[in-house]
């Protein structure tokens, strides 16, 4: 049998699972229309204003973009540290196994570095904050 014939048989299983999951909710779900479902939540209040206007600091996604970069790490790092053992037992230098290793984890300081210096993991108060710091001293 040809290789590419169940890769495409995995992609048309991955596609059409869910779409036929989501074809028969949409069929069997109970259908209540209320105004309170398509309305904003708001912790329990009525909305005020449109959500169009809010402004978000840009440091929010600084932070999770160095957090998904880490955690990254995080997964590549554990299976290297699984087949680092196994790997000098049978006979691989041990510059073979470490050096891709701390590349990887070089390449990734100078990156913490740079973002250290740009002041992407310095946390800007807002001006509020700076107004009451102002104020108590």
């Amino acid at each position: 049998m040809n290789a590419w014939i169940a890769i495409g048989a995995l992609a048309v299983m991955g596609v059409g699972i869910p779409l036929g999951m989501m074809a028969v909710s949409a069929l069997l779900r109970p259908s209540v229309p209320e105004q309170g479902k398509s309305a904003t939540y708001e912790s329990g209040e009525i909305p005020t204003g449109s959500a169009t206007g809010i402004q978000f600091n840009i440091q929010y996604y600084m932070v999770a973009l160095l957090f998904v970069v880490f955690d990254i790490e995080t997964v590549l790092i554990f299976p290297w540290a699984v087949i680092y053992g196994p790997a000098l037992e049978a006979g691989a230098g041990l510059t073979t196994v470490l050096l891709p290793m701390l590349v990887f984890i070089g390449v990734l300081v100078v990156g913490l570095v740079w973002a250290w210096r740009q002041g992407a993991v310095k946390w800007v108060s807002s001006p509020r904050a700076a107004r009451q710091k102002t104020e108590r001293s």
